[in-house]
């Protein structure tokens, strides 16, 4: 079927009834930019890493655990919300109190104090009274919430304190009746009945407090005339052109408000947001212009199909999923009793004008609720002339130019944000309305950023062969302290294939010579490689290497001419499911530059050696008979969303050799329900195999968990944990800890090192101040940055039956940072986790089917 034929299908299937457009309820709608990088070969395969998000909650498992883990939520699930507002930042799941060791402390000792700044200002002083939430119903309905607003706040009954996110209204006084009717009239003069209802009255410790102070703060933000995208808010009245590029960067901030271990604070950050100054419409006409009529639905289908646009009359984002091409601006949808045109409907409820009306509308499956009762609405529909695309193509990230630019103005360094930081605080206390707005429900922040403690952890020392040294902490890497020096292991490479076009003869040839080079001195033997020339045409690789690649071969490595994505597909198809061999592809640019060559052939060598299952470093690991376990999802766009789930498991005490396997979800599903029984039991099964025991000690770093998810990660998988050590044999009882790591956080840390701002050093631990009351958490800066500010880490360790002190978990954590094999470095989170991402990602982006079990016990995903 062609893309205009399946365009049809679809818009038949939907028949007349419309969904209503973009614009209507869209509180609900996705703030974060899905994983749907499409990124090519990698220049040496370095690391491209997806991300996935979880889905749902787990239904009758662990009911108890749950209800236990949720004291004080109820409060927040109270009121008629019916599903329209997220978990927020999982306030109320308790996990600490179910860990007996940490009740009284969950921070260590070890290392030197060390004083730090921190991106948190204080709330001084905030209301001590009940406050009262109301459910507000709109008759018919109103789509904008900016509407619903107005008419609201037309009535003088309400006071003037209160705040409304257009579904909950909070006052600090209770209505006289329990359901108040009033009656309002738009512009247009159509009648609206707003019945407000009273649905739960909560004292100044409720978790819903904490969520009224973040819906305040908001209002704070939009004082300052400054625009949501998103979960962040931006200043759309200082923009910053980049012409050159056709791009504009909107400047902004993040916030959240939260209750922390020594007050209730606001974490804010300064975010910046790329946008391109092309609507979508103007990227269909440029494209029908350059490839003709000629399939250009399929490809403009292909093209748009997974980006995020904005919608700059809402400032709202949203994805393309499809495209409904049999449609135009004049087509119609049912809104309350009445037919309206999308054309019409823009016009009378933003005042835009549809100045082509021929064009075919883009459809957003947004997941939006309509009222109480009724069923979800369908799709959102959007106007290509009224979105704007959003950031960068794989073209514009792999430009350096632009990079480049982009960096020179979102890149800050810590001195840099601190004072933007502080500069923000400023124009709040001294805008009169903002500081109003505040006084009227008796808030105040502190005016400086927090001070407070961390801790430097002792430097590890790199064990590697027979020798061992230290490395710069600043610079945080060993690249030129390990040359010369024998890796661990390294299986004799004797029969391996290089493949490479004629044009990149003399590049293959140099690759070939450097690898011999730095081979000797890191202790890995290497034979000459049976060179083999393919031509650079369709599937003339993957023909070259049926013939060529057989049971006795041992690595494949490839020169490709060019990032061609799906030249890189097809090889990690072939050598990953049907062939199994490790493979190694490097673009032939990368091989151009002379005096990177020996750097690059060097980083080359290290990698296959580990893909063969050769081990190159450690680092001191005191526990015994203790197993490593990362785990993380990605979601395969390709293959209609689908999960793939990644666990990766430490086999030996060094931690340098891994069990890795996959498999494959159902559509959007995070939590892994083939964990038990396809993942950790081979895991464990493989370990006896290589230990001849079971391990006594198992600890779970799960990745890519979400706000609102925690309580679904500590009940579902947990239990999947245990049930799959319960099948190893009803005595095997090994002491379990499962944590859970975070990347995606705001919090940031400075240090002040001769009366100069600057990032902290790696090794440093946040354990107080800012961490959770109500978890066993911690903050680790692992790695170092050449420019810009520090991300942090965040850990919280949801279930531990190891007994291990804080200090002792915190420790463990920063030695497994050093484990990743492709980078002589220290990176941000422990190398298990990272080792899931490589693993998913790659089946997710170019594999799309379960790699073959003969690879399970190599690295052969880096």
């Amino acid at each position: 079927m062609t893309g205009r034929a399946r365009a049809r299908s679809r818009g038949r299937a939907r028949g007349t009834e419309t969904a209503a457009p973009g614009a209507v309820s869209v509180s609900s709608l996705p703030t974060r930019e899905p994983a749907t990088a499409t990124s090519a070969a990698p220049e040496a395969e370095g690391d491209l890493v997806g991300r996935g998000r979880q889905k749902g909650v787990p239904g009758q498992l662990a009911q108890k655990t749950v209800v236990e883990m949720s004291v004080g939520f109820q409060q927040v699930k109270l009121g008629e919300r019916g599903g329209r507002r997220r978990d927020f930042n999982d306030t109320g799941v308790n996990t600490r109190q179910f860990i007996e060791h940490v009740k009284e402390s969950k921070s260590g000792s070890s290392g030197s104090v060390v004083p730090l700044i921190a991106n948190f200002f204080r709330i001084v002083s905030r209301p001590q009274w009940v406050l009262y939430q109301y459910h507000v119903d709109y008759q018919p309905p109103i789509e904008s919430r900016r509407l619903r607003t107005a008419l609201l706040f037309q009535h003088e009954v309400l006071g003037i304190a209160r705040t409304f996110d257009g579904a909950l209204l909070f006052l600090p006084h209770r209505l006289p009746d329990k359901a108040t009717v009033l009656h309002s009239e738009t512009r247009n003069g159509e009648k609206i009945q707003i019945t407000v209802t009273l649905t739960n009255e909560l004292p100044p410790s409720s978790p819903m407090c904490i969520q009224l102070y973040n819906i305040i703060f908001r209002r704070i933000l939009k004082i300052l005339n400054m625009q949501q995208i998103g979960r962040n808010f931006y200043n759309p009245n200082d923009p910053l052109d980049i012409p050159q590029h056709r791009l504009t960067i909107w400047s902004g901030y993040t916030s959240t408000i939260l209750p922390y271990e020594s007050a209730i604070m606001m974490c804010t950050d300064v975010s910046h947001r790329v946008l391109r100054s092309e609507t979508v419409l103007d990227f269909m006409i440029n494209l029908r212009q350059q490839c003709g009529s000629h399939n250009f639905i399929d490809i403009c289908t292909k093209e748009l199909i997974g980006l995020i646009i904005l919608t700059k009359y809402n400032n709202k984002t949203y994805r393309i999923d499809d495209i409904a091409w049999d449609h135009t601006p004049s087509n119609t949808f049912t809104r309350g009793e009445t037919n309206i045109s999308f054309r019409d409907y823009y016009k009378n409820q933003y005042g835009v004008e549809i100045t082509d009306g021929n064009q075919a509308l883009l459809v957003s499956h947004v997941k939006r609720l309509g009222p109480s009762g009724s069923p979800p609405r369908g799709p959102a529909m959007l106007l290509p002339e009224l979105c704007y695309l959003t950031g960068l193509t794989d073209k514009m990230r792999s430009d350096f130019n632009i990079m480049r630019d982009l960096s020179v103005h979102t890149r800050l360094t810590p001195e840099q944000r601190e004072q933007r930081l502080n500069r923000f605080m400023s124009n709040i206390q001294r805008n009169a309305d903002a500081r109003a707005e505040l006084e009227k429900w008796g808030l105040n922040f502190e005016r400086k950023l927090l001070n407070l403690n961390g801790r430097l952890l002792p430097g590890e020392k790199i064990l590697q062969g027979s020798a061992s040294y230290e490395y710069d902490p600043v610079v945080a890497d060993w690249t030129r302290e390990m040359r010369g020096v024998n890796v661990i292991s390294a299986p004799p490479l004797e029969n391996w294939l290089l493949f490479y076009t004629r044009r990149n003869t003399n590049e293959a040839q140099n690759l070939l010579q450097n690898l011999h080079k730095v081979a000797g001195p890191l202790g890995i033997t290497l034979q000459r490689a049976k060179m083999i020339e393919y031509e650079d045409q369709q599937d003339s690789l993957l023909k070259a290497m049926k013939q060529n690649v057989g049971p006795r071969t041992q690595m494949v490595v490839v020169v490709l001419p060019s990032s061609r994505k799906d030249k890189y597909d097809n090889i990690k198809k072939y050598l990953c499911v049907d062939c199994p061999v490790p493979s190694q592809c490097v673009v032939s640019r990368t091989l151009s530059r002379p005096k990177a060559l020996m750097t690059v052939a060097t980083k080359i060598a290290l990698q296959m050696a580990c893909k063969m299952g050769g081990e190159l470093w450690s680092v001191e690991i005191p526990l015994k008979h203790l197993m490593i376990v990362g785990i993380d999802c990605y979601h395969d766009t390709s293959a209609g969303k689908r999960s793939i789930g990644a666990l990766v498991a430490s086999l030996n005490q060094r931690m340098s050799r891994w069990f890795s396997r996959c498999v494959l979800q159902h559509k959007g599903q995070e939590i892994m329900d083939g964990l038990k029984t396809l993942c950790l039991t081979a895991a464990l099964k493989e370990y006896l195999k290589c230990n001849n025991c079971l391990p006594s000690r198992i600890i779970v770093y799960r990745d890519g968990v979400g706000d609102g998810q925690l309580l679904s990660v500590a009940t579902f998988e947990v239990a999947q944990i245990l049930e799959s050590i319960k099948s190893l044999g009803a005595d095997y009882a090994p002491k379990l800890s499962v944590v859970v790591v975070k990347k995606r956080i705001a919090s940031r840390f400075f240090s002040v090192i001769g009366g100069k701002m600057s990032n902290p050093l790696p090794g440093t631990v946040i354990d107080t101040e800012v961490t959770r009351p109500e978890w066993y958490d911690f903050y680790i800066v692992s790695q170092a940055v050449r420019s810009g500010s520090v991300s942090p880490t965040h850990y919280n360790v949801i279930h531990d039956s190891s007994g291990l002190k804080p200090d002792h978990m915190q420790r463990l954590t920063y030695k497994l940072c050093h484990m990743y094999y492709n980078w002589q470095g220290v990176i941000r989170v422990p190398a298990p986790c990272q080792y899931a991402h490589k693993l998913a990602f790659l089946v997710g982006q170019s594999i799309h089917k379960e790699p073959n079990m003969q690879l399970d016990n190599l690295l052969f995903y880096l």
